[in-house]
């Protein structure tokens, strides 16, 4: 059987590996890098930036309390570049590695359906035709740029350029408090930038719950950033003193002029879809998005899609996961995804990670609610590491105990997250967790005292 996969993103390799793995005569189209957008412009890049800036706050706040003293901490900017290209070009190469392995063809150049068993690739050679049985669209996604007026000024920026910006600029504005958003706000506003975000919604990371968003917006605000919600911007103008640029929006409290060196944009992604030819073959799309089923295939029986191309939920592991599954159905083999497993995180300090539902979301689907909640700071593990910042909550339905969600803030969380997918998918009840061993001294035990609370029982919290 012959599998042709377009995109090596995260959804697009790993469906590659696994059609491989289970027998297809694979071939992998990209037009760029493999590992798509997460591994060369989103997280990995991101990560590499916010570990460092972590490090940086870590040495100015905390150090001189564990008894260590450093004076005249400085960035090395241009190092700081250099080792993230290092390890982003070491992962590509790694994925590269694995394509090899396991016998897959690469051919590099971009796609675009002739029929619904041939894709036309061009690249600098020419254009050539290649055949398949069953295919798998991974194409991703790309920033969004919204219609306002200013906005293709020089100095207007989307997360593909922030990353790779010559210097650290004196100023940012930030439209969009989202993950992102709140990520490269961490990254530049400890790297000496005045930074502002702005915000339409009521709060920051609005897709989160509130209790773990809290500390990390209380936290932003202590380092200096400003913070406007429910503002919408309206413009970008060129700033009056011809210096760098202004953001012109509407707040609860009037107009409002943030002047900045860099606007980025920062509201969201969509689907790359527009230059695949789908509608001459018939493929069913949604404002750009490819519609498919449980199984990820299209409405034409041979092709199927998976990742951001689909509109979904626009995360590199959500993904992979897809790609895994489109061609184990293409294969044969039984397979699905349960999407309440998902975990969503930010990376920022405190990091922040939820899974499930939030306790908004579980009283609107109508669940009776009962909550636990310990803090981070009666946690030892966290006292000796000085992050005491941050929160454990569980969602649980008060009839019968299962853990309808799990939300951190805190060291580690987006690690630790993961116990909460675990026992979302097992549809465990927060009675399997407080009769389940906790390693002592970790962080991890806050997830065991939340549970706990979940009853009223919390060993370490005081009685009120």
């Amino acid at each position: 059987m012959r599998i042709l996969i377009l995109g090596g993103g995260p959804a697009g390799y790993v469906a590659a590996i696994r059609a491989a793995q289970l027998g297809a005569d694979v071939i992998l189209v990209e037009k760029d890098k493999v590992g798509g957008t997460c591994l060369n412009r989103g997280c990995i890049p991101t990560k590499v930036l916010l570990h460092t800036t972590v490090e940086i706050e870590n040495i100015n706040n905390d150090f001189k309390e564990m008894g260590i003293n450093i004076a005249g901490v400085e960035v090395n900017w241009q190092q700081l570049q250099r080792r993230k290209e290092k390890t982003v070009s070491k992962l590509v190469g790694g994925v590269e590695g694995l394509l090899k392995s396991n016998k897959i063809e690469k051919i590099t150049g971009e796609g675009r359906f002739k029929s619904a068993n041939e894709i036309m690739v061009k690249n600098a050679l020419g254009e050539t035709i290649v055949s398949f049985d069953y295919a798998v669209i991974a194409t991703g996604s790309e920033p969004v740029i919204i219609p306002l007026p200013g906005v293709d000024l020089p100095g207007v920026i989307t997360s593909d350029e922030v990353l790779s910006l010559h210097e650290v600029p004196k100023s940012m504005a930030i439209i969009g408090g989202g993950v992102i958003g709140t990520e490269i706000a961490s990254v530049y506003s400890t790297l000496g930038c005045k930074v502002s975000i702005i915000e339409m919604l009521p709060d920051i990371v609005s897709n989160m719950d509130k209790d773990i968003v809290r500390p990390l917006k209380e936290k932003l605000i202590k380092s200096g950033i400003d913070i406007y919600l429910n503002t919408k911007v309206v413009s970008i103008s060129e700033s009056p003193e011809g210096q760098g640029l202004s953001l012109n929006a509407i707040s609860p409290q009037g107009e409002l002029s943030v002047p900045a060196e860099k606007i980025l944009l920062s509201i969201g992604r969509k689907p790359v879809t527009c230059n695949l030819s789908l509608d001459e073959i018939g493929i069913r799309t949604d404002r750009g998005r490819i519609l498919v089923n449980k199984n990820m295939q299209t409405n034409i029986d041979n092709i199927y899609a998976a990742g951001d191309c689909t509109g979904g939920v626009m995360l590199a592991h959500t993904a992979s996961a897809e790609g895994t599954v489109a061609v184990e159905a293409i294969m044969g083999k039984k397979s699905q995804i349960d999407f309440r497993t998902t975990p969503y995180c930010v990376y920022t300090k405190p990091e922040l990670a939820g899974v499930g539902l939030t306790e908004e979301q579980a009283i609107e689907k109508g669940y009776e609610v009962r909550i636990g909640s310990a803090p981070m700071y009666i946690n030892g593990k966290a006292m000796i590491e000085g992050e005491t910042e941050g929160i454990a909550k569980y969602v649980t339905d008060a009839g019968t105990g299962e853990i309808l969600g799990l939300h951190m803030a805190g060291p580690r969380a987006t690690d630790l997250i993961v116990e909460g997918s675990l026992a979302i998918r097992l549809e465990a009840t927060v009675d399997e967790i407080t009769s389940t061993i906790h390693a002592h001294p970790t962080i991890g035990e806050v997830l065991h005292e939340a549970a706990h609370a979940v009853h009223g029982n919390a060993i370490h919290i005081p009685k009120r």
